[in-house]
């Protein structure tokens, strides 16, 4: 089941999110408040759907989990950089 939503995270990253949130509570164990996934959901899914991974699996965003969460950040800023790039060419 994780890689099912791993991989439609990928694909649609804010359906992973409220499917997570609905089935779940992985954002609220990796989040203390309500106000940054809420954020994230409009803002940059993968990187919070990536800190939840880290805080969950380790408590902690260092290491291997850190690359994680700059890969995920790096997608996200990407994402929004492309849909800017091909709305200039039209």
């Amino acid at each position: 089941m994780p890689i099912l939503v791993g991989c439609l995270a990928l694909a649609t990253p804010r359906f992973a999110i409220v499917l997570v949130v609905l089935l779940s509570d992985y954002i609220g164990r990796a989040y203390e408040t309500t106000l940054w996934p809420l954020l994230g959901f409009f803002f940059m899914p993968l990187t919070t759907l990536g800190y939840a991974f880290a805080m969950n699996s380790n408590g902690s965003v260092d290491g291997m989990y850190l690359v994680i969460v700059v890969v995920a950040v790096l997608l996200d800023l990407g994402l929004v950089g492309a849909g800017s790039k091909t709305r200039w060419r039209d």
